[in-house]
């Protein structure tokens, strides 16, 4: 009691200043209490200072608004005498309206004050209904201002636009200061009025991205305007899709975004508690679970948000959302082969319910995730493809790894006088006589106990300027490029051999037709025979080597056809990928062009990378000739599945391939050793020859021994001794090219032809036998083969022979040696004039030259 008396004054205080400024009456427990001496001091105290404050505060106003008073009690003064000019005006017209006798001109002055009199009023009317106007409008916005006060924001944003309207309505030009301190009062009022109804939005809708809570409420505590309400802002404000965008980002980054970010170890679920969404707990990362808190999070939505506002949220968020759904987690799940389609079917039944389940909350915007649904079969042939395709980049990206020895079989039928020549030259590394007769026993043994592995092809090597031992193994050179002639550039390539597509496959049909034309080797032929009826067939075997690629690449390809046959089976009737059946078989084609376009690049860091292509593509295409025959023998598949398999046209691709990478390869290597000596210029005429030849020999010895770890020995011996012969066709056309040859001058050009040929050591029958015993060569009466597959290499030999020979022994050279097999008459004769002098002796030995220009073929005549 004693606590209540000491605030009873304060308390009737406050009571008498609230009813004085605002007519608030007191509460009953205020009211109810006595008024004595000690109470109403300090309560007019308290009313003294309130009077004293509201003097103050229109003593402020008076300043701020003193000059627009003035003015318009100037205006008022101004209007007031012209009232009284009117009435003036107006008298002394009655005046003189009752003199009868008024002149004309008096009239029409009459009549012209009368018509300013009218203007005046009309004026004066103007002014008011102005005034009246500032006047509503200026108590419209003070109205706002009370509904901003009290957050009656839908009563302020009414008021507002009231307030505009009135501004419309007065009479007065927008340019009038009164009226654009109006417009920039309520611009102000409308700003204010937004802050209040962000305020208000973010108690009613509030995204706490950091703990990852969104709460939608319909109403909150203190606040007049609900959610509904809400929507009404947003419209006047015209800013439905900016917050909505805003209310989406929000939701992204607190709820959905981690929810669905499948790289985290861990993923949290979604709870609903009241008007409360959060993230609580661990979800699994199955596409179920996923479904399951997706549907929580539109549930809730549309459940606590008005209809307008879900219609312009659910446009910028589904497709956002389905896009994530198929293209990270839908897209992850689709797996590369048979083995898991089962779990697949079950993914795609949980997409399929979850698309029934958006289109029974009437949403839109998730065609993408109904398309992958509905294209399954494509979606996952897609998938096929691209595991497919980023698994040969992939392996080729590893590079070579550890060479692999592998065989290359062929099977050729061979006469008994071929078979007897095989035998004694120790060619074939197996032989499968197949019912041989008795006349062969000793011969077949021996063959037996050899272990070389050169083939018939390669042993049979025709003399020089035939055809050499390669064609029955159809390695050509595509257009001859391998085998080029003196001086002739190795640029003078096709340009369809430079183009990239070709690693595609890209006609390939019809460059298969044109390289069987141009090609100086042609493709595999079986051996002349002698005698047809004593033919029998021998298996030829010969080892090369092939990189880590081939087969992993192979392995794909033979998995990708096993799925496809399996889908034809009973079994996957009714999978929902059986339709991707024939697709499948056509992705050995595109895993096939992706090793030849990526290839080259990979292999060529590899100093042997080239020959190691050459060898793998022939590989490739090997195994896949073996599995295509044997797949139509196949019985466990389907008929469908054994006529779907077509792989002839990838098989050319490979073949062509190999050859267009071996082709390439010599022609660098063959540029390699002309730019080594000289270039298009004369090698003789060059200060520093001989260490320009020991380069070039050095560089040949140097691939020799490079490629006889990768190549099979017959390619081998094709390959080198191509080299070999590029060396020799440029001495001698540099030779040829002299404008003489002095004695001094033969002699070096012969002791530099006698370092070139010392490469004939590499070409000896027991080279690879004695590597084979672990042996290194030795020096024997062995001839070697090197003219075999040097076209040029006794030419360059008999140069050597007729530049150190006088013209005794040139005539005995051409007329009794084997001279004239490899020069022409005016070859001979242009050397004789390039190192002899003209003297009856000279002439005489080239008269009788001229008149024998073939004289073996005369003495084998005769």
């Amino acid at each position: 009691m004693a606590a209540s008396q000491e605030t009873a004054p304060e308390q009737v205080a406050q009571a008498l200043v609230e009813f004085t400024l605002r007519g608030s009456f007191p509460e009953e427990a205020v009211s109810s209490l006595k008024i004595g001496p000690r109470v109403l001091g300090p309560a007019i105290e308290a009313l003294a200072e309130a009077k004293s404050k509201l003097q103050a505060e229109i003593h402020a106003i008076n300043e701020e608004t003193a000059s627009d008073v003035q003015s318009w009690q100037a205006n008022a003064k101004r209007v007031q005498d012209d009232i009284l000019r009117s009435k003036a005006l107006a008298n002394d017209i009655l005046k003189q309206a009752d003199t009868p006798d008024v002149s004309g001109k008096r009239l029409h002055d009459i009549e012209a004050k009368a018509d300013f009199l009218v203007r005046e009023l009309n004026y004066n009317q103007q002014v008011q209904l102005a005034l009246r106007g500032i006047k509503a409008v200026n108590q419209t916005l003070d109205q706002v201002e009370r509904a901003r006060d009290d957050r009656r924001i839908l009563d302020a944003l009414h008021l507002l636009e009231k307030s505009w309207t009135q501004l419309d309505e007065i009479p007065v030009s927008k340019s009038c200061r009164a009226i654009r301190l109006l417009d920039i009062r309520a611009f102000e009022l409308k700003r204010d009025v937004h802050e209040v109804f962000d305020h208000v939005w973010n108690t009613l809708v509030h995204v706490d991205v950091e703990h990852g809570r969104v709460s939608v409420r319909d109403t909150a505590e203190g606040e007049p305007m609900s959610l509904t309400d809400a929507v009404i802002g947003l419209k006047a404000y015209k800013e439905v899709d900016k917050r909505m965008q805003d209310l989406w980002h929000d939701i992204d980054q607190a709820i959905i975004g981690p929810r669905m970010d499948i790289s985290q170890t861990t993923l949290p679920t979604v709870t609903v508690e009241d008007s409360v969404l959060r993230m609580s707990g661990n979800a699994d990362k199955t596409i179920k679970s996923l479904f399951v808190d997706l549907e929580k999070i539109l549930r809730f939505l549309l459940e606590k948000l008005p209809a307008d506002l879900v219609e312009s949220i659910s446009s910028v968020m589904m497709p956002e959302v389905t896009a994530r759904i198929t293209h990270v987690w839908l897209d992850q799940a689709v797996p590369s082969s048979l083995k898991e389609m089962e779990e697949f079917q079950d993914v795609i039944g949980v997409a399929r319910e979850f698309c029934e389940t958006l289109k029974s909350l009437q949403l839109t915007g998730f065609g993408e995730l109904r398309e992958w649904v509905d294209s399954a079969p494509r979606v996952w042939l897609g998938k096929c493809r691209e595991s497919a395709l980023d698994s040969v980049r992939s392996k080729l990206a590893e590079g070579l790894g550890q060479s692999k020895q592998v065989e290359k079989i062929e099977k050729q039928m061979v006469s008994r006088t071929e078979g007897k020549d095989l035998a004694s030259r120790a060619a074939i590394a197996d032989v499968d006589d197949h019912g041989w007769d008795e006349a062969w026993p000793d011969e077949e043994e021996d063959i037996k106990d050899e272990k070389p592995s050169e083939p018939v092809a390669a042993l049979a090597q025709p003399a020089a300027g035939e055809d050499d031992g390669t064609d029955a193994w159809g390695w050509n050179d595509e257009d001859a490029h391998t085998e080029q002639k003196p001086g002739e550039a190795a640029e003078e390539k096709k340009d369809d051999e430079d183009d990239p597509t070709t690693a595609w496959g890209w006609g390939d049909d019809a460059q298969n037709e044109e390289s069987t034309e141009a090609s100086t080797a042609p493709p595999s032929k079986p051996l002349p025979t002698q005698d047809p009826g004593a033919t029998r067939e021998l298996t030829l075997k010969e080892t090369y080597y092939i990189s880590s690629m081939p087969e992993p690449v192979l392995a794909l390809i033979l998995a990708i056809i096993e799925d496809g046959a399996a889908l034809t089976q009973e079994g996957y009737e009714n999978s929902p990928v059986t339709a991707a059946a024939v697709g499948l078989f056509s992705l050995p084609t595109l895993a096939l062009a992706m090793f030849r376009a990526v290839s080259p690049y990979y292999y060529a860091s590899d100093m042997g990378g080239s020959m190691y292509l050459y060898n793998d593509a022939n590989y490739m295409a090997e195994q896949l000739v073996d599995f295509a025959a044997a797949w139509k023998e196949r019985t466990d598949i389907s008929t469908r599945a054994r006529s779907m398999l077509r792989l002839d046209n990838d098989i050319k691709s490979m073949q062509s391939f190999a050859n267009r990478a071996y082709s390439n390869e010599m022609n660098t290597q063959k540029v390699v050793l002309r730019d080594l000596l000289g270039g298009e210029q004369n090698l003789m005429q060059q200060d520093e020859t001989d260490s320009l030849i020991v380069s070039a020999v050095a560089r040949v010895r140097s691939m020799a021994v490079t490629w006889e770890t990768i190549l099979a020995r017959s390619v081998w011996y094709q390959a080198v001794g191509s080299l070999v012969d590029a060396i020799s066709s440029k001495i001698i056309a540099d030779v040829m090219d002299l404008p003489a040859i002095g004695q001094d001058e033969a002699y070096d050009i012969a002791k530099m032809i006698a370092t070139v040929t010392g490469l004939d050591d590499l070409f000896l029958p027991s080279r690879f036998q004695q590597q084979e015993a672990g042996k290194r060569p030795e020096e024997s009466d062995e001839v070697p083969t090197t003219a075999q597959y040097a076209s040029t290499w006794l030419r360059l030999k008999y140069l050597s022979e007729v530049l150190q020979s006088n013209l005794r022994d040139l005539r005995y050279l051409w007329m009794e040696s084997e001279l004239s097999f490899y020069f022409t008459v005016d070859e001979v004769l242009e050397l004789i004039r390039l190192s002899f002098e003209d003297n009856p002796r000279t002439r005489e030995v080239i008269r009788e030259i001229t008149h024998n220009p073939h004289p073996r073929q005369a003495e084998e005549a005769w």
